[in-house]
Formats: structure tokens, sequence, C-alpha cells
């Protein structure tokens, strides 16, 4: 499964959290400290370059967060960001630059790449969204099976026993989810890949493919 490796997925010059990222091989193993690593990155920012409203919560000073919008922590917003009308950051979210966070999105334990947009109505848990990926409106991440088990990763007839409960989707740079589409707990899209709107997506899609209506996965030409 070296195609789900962090390596594969992801250009980690795009995030201030290459180095914690770069202690692990697969995306999922990073979830569990992504408070903690949000914590001591944040304390280690310039206050010239960033706000500190409350306590653990750093905003970038060219970043607009909207009135209406909810910011727990711990939380890192980067430049040039938009945070928009409703929308409900619950903490342990590192949000990279020039990143959509839409009207009413709510975002809990992820890393958001810089580049990154999700811009309506998307639900982003316990989930790493690679540089310049994109949700659809309405599309979201589910991150824990309905027999509440731990997520196992499968790729054709390999399996992968992670021992945690809650894992949503990795996606990697430049993916494309389309509207209203649900990614199922440990679904895992290579980079440049394509989600078809309104699918229900499980497993790894390879990079450079395009999940189609019913799951038929064709290579990008």
């Amino acid at each position: 499964m070296n195609n789900i490796k962090i390596t594969e997925l992801y250009d980690l010059s795009q995030t201030i959290a290459a180095d914690y990222l770069k202690q692990f091989t697969f995306p999922w193993e990073a979830l569990k400290g992504i408070g903690e690593m949000i914590i001591s990155l944040g304390n280690s920012l310039d206050p010239e370059e960033y706000n500190n409203p409350s306590e653990n919560v750093w905003i970038h000073k060219t970043a607009t967060v909207f009135p209406s919008a909810y910011i727990g922590s711990p939380c890192i917003i980067g430049a040039n960001t938009e945070v928009r009308h409703c929308a409900f950051i619950r903490g342990s979210a590192l949000i990279g630059e020039n990143c959509v966070i839409g009207n009413s999105v709510e975002l809990k334990n992820v890393i958001i790449f810089n580049n990154v947009q999700t811009p309506h109505y998307n639900y982003v848990g316990d989930s790493i969204l690679g540089y310049k990926s994109h949700m659809g409106a309405g599309s979201i991440t589910s991150n824990v099976k309905s027999d509440k088990t731990n997520v196992v990763i499968k790729s054709n007839n390999e399996t992968i026993e992670t021992g945690i409960k809650k894992i949503g989707a990795m996606l990697g740079d430049f993916v494309e989810v389309g509207c209203n589409s649900v990614l199922n707990p440990g679904t895992i899209i290579g980079r440049n890949s394509n989600i078809y709107p309104t699918s229900c997506v499980r497993g790894v899609v390879p990079e450079n493919s395009i999940w189609k209506t019913g799951g038929v996965v064709v290579t990008k030409k």
C-alpha cells in the first residue's frame, strides 16, 4: 500500500505541519496528536503576524473571520484564509493559507493544507485535506462506522487494521470531491483524482483516477 503513504499523497511544503507529519508513515497515524501539535506550533508563531484572541487560538492578521463563525481551541488559521458565515470550528483544526472555510462548514480534528476549499455545508472530521483539494457543496466525511468498530483501510485484497475508531477521509493534493458526496470512514483518495457528485465512496481511490456513478473507477487520460 505504498500509494497511501503520506509521502505519496501530500506535498509537505504546503503545510506548517510538515515536521509533525514526517514522523508518520500513513496519514491516519497523525490524527491522535493534532491538538497537541497545534498548541506547540501556535506558541512558536510570530505575534507580529498572528492574533491570539483566545487561549490556544491563533489567527493570521490577514485572515478574514466572519463575526458569526465559532472558533474553538486549539486552532491555527493561516494567512489570507476566509472563514465564512456560521462556520463551526470545533477545535484541533490546523487550517493553512489561502483556504476557504465556508457557510455552515464544521471542522473537527483536521489538518487542512494550503489553498484548500470547503466552501458550502461540509463536515470534515478526523481528516487530512491535501494542497488545493476541494470539497463540493454538501460533501462530507463520515468518520465513525455504523457498528462503532475500529476503522479498517481496504484496498483491493489488502487491509490495514488501524486500531482507531474515528477516521474520516484522507484527500491527496488536487483532489476534487463532487457535490453531496459521502466519504465513508477510512476513505483515501490519491492525488489528482475526481469524485462524481452524489457518490458514496469507500476504500482507496488511486491517484489520477475518476470515481464514477456506481463506484466505477477509471484512470484519467
